[in-house]
């Protein structure tokens, strides 16, 4: 099933919505430590693209998205291809951004290997995400309401242990911060 995150009007209206709320700070945060040249993985319908000044290339699976995307970043490089199969050489890039796409990825370790694989010397992963509660009883509610949302939602998992995922795949979590299921992080690889 298509879920709301591969039709890019609905997507477009979910995210103006969360921006008006308080996203948008969070995601001048993720683009605006963009370093040299940077993936912007899941690049979605290209609400970071737009703000990038940089040498950038967008990625993510949907042709939809990727339609929309061009609208928004005209002139920056857009890829058809999945997290788990990146199309670049490795250390390719100095930054990678990737903003509510984990939550999504079918294969989290296989993708999280990729942007190791992809990721220069020295190199920046900056993730925004939403990601399973610290409470107890929200983190029963989301595995409980997980096997519909990610039905619903077409392949969101709220219940997501993202940051211990990055850990695993050989990241160091640098600078972080917290609002209730969101996380936004810096990591840099071991």
């Amino acid at each position: 099933m298509r879920g709301v995150e591969q039709i890019p009007w609905a997507y477009d209206a979910l995210c103006a919505v969360l921006e008006a709320t308080g996203l948008a700070r969070w995601r001048a945060w993720l683009v605006s430590g963009a370093r040299g040249r940077t993936l912007d993985l899941g690049c979605g319908t290209g609400r970071n693209l737009a703000l990038l000044f940089v040498d950038a290339v967008g990625i993510d699976p949907s042709r939809h998205s990727l339609r929309r995307a061009r609208r928004r970043a005209p002139s920056i490089p857009l890829v058809r291809a999945s997290a788990e199969a990146l199309p670049f050489r490795a250390g390719a890039f100095d930054t990678v951004l990737s903003a509510l796409v984990f939550c999504s990825v079918p294969r989290p370790a296989l993708g999280l290997a990729e942007v190791r694989r992809v990721l220069a010397p020295g190199g920046s992963l900056r993730m925004l995400e939403h990601v399973r509660s610290t409470s107890r009883w929200k983190a029963w509610v989301q595995d409980k309401l997980q096997p519909a949302w990610t039905w619903i939602a077409g392949g969101c998992h709220p219940n997501r242990e993202t940051e211990a995922a990055v850990e695993r795949a050989g990241f160091v979590l640098e600078e972080r911060r917290a609002r209730s299921n969101m996380r936004r992080f810096t990591a840099a690889v071991k």
